[in-house]
């Protein structure tokens, strides 16, 4: 797969993911896929997504840079949002917070296999 491809497929992964369709899910994520190390297969990956949108109704995922250099994706993305009570241990309780969230993407063929994540969590003490 070329970069623009990789790029317009994990575009599409963020557009699902935004406009919450559960069912297309299995599109771009492995039935086998991991995230920070933890096997969570396609299953356990939506739920940890659905508890996010249940934590944070207005969570959007916005893209603010991305390098593709396949078969991996590296993503700033970038959250303006307001999480219903305590999120990642801090009291946020219903104040908007501002963050970030660099991500890295391993595919395997066209979809989403291993993912490393980390929250910008001191911009969001910053903010409280």
């Amino acid at each position: 797969m070329n970069k623009a491809g990789l790029s317009d497929i994990y575009r599409n992964y963020i557009a699902c993911l935004n406009e919450q369709d559960w069912p297309a899910l299995g599109q771009f994520v492995d039935d086998e896929a991991r995230h920070n190390g933890r096997r969570l297969g396609l299953s356990g990956y939506r739920r940890m997504l659905e508890k996010d949108f249940e934590q944070i109704p207005d969570l959007y995922f916005d893209i603010g840079l991305l390098i593709c250099d396949p078969p991996h994706v590296a993503s700033r993305l970038e959250f303006d949002c307001t999480p219903k009570g305590s999120f990642l241990g801090l009291p946020v309780n219903g104040r908007k917070v501002s963050f970030a969230e660099n991500v890295f993407y391993e595919f395997r063929g066209r979809k989403i296999w291993e993912v490393w994540s980390i929250v910008d969590k001191a911009a969001i003490e910053a903010q409280l």
